[in-house]
């Protein structure tokens, strides 16, 4: 039932060539749009079914803060300007 509604909102909006919708749509076939429906809904009820997780250990949470730490650290030291200097013109 809902593959068939999708196959025909799909066939409507790429008939209509002035609406927007239809370029976007037309990027993913039924089974794509059948997908992302499937992982939306299971997103959304499986949070409500599942029991709560407990906390994670300590030293797991400080690994992002540890990644975002070097990830800032790589932005912002300075490149090697020796290999980008021009010394001759033409």
């Amino acid at each position: 039932m809902i593959v068939r509604v999708l196959r025909i909102t799909i066939t409507r909006l790429k008939k209509e060539s002035n609406c927007r919708m239809a370029k976007c749509f037309g990027a993913f076939g039924p089974g794509g749009l059948l997908l992302l429906a499937a992982l939306t809904v299971s997103m959304v009820v499986l949070p409500l079914m599942l029991p709560p997780l407990p906390p994670p250990p300590l030293m797991l949470l400080f690994f992002p803060v540890g990644i975002m730490a070097a990830l800032m650290f790589l932005a912002f030291s300075p490149a090697e300007a020796v290999g980008n200097v021009v010394v001759q013109t033409v």
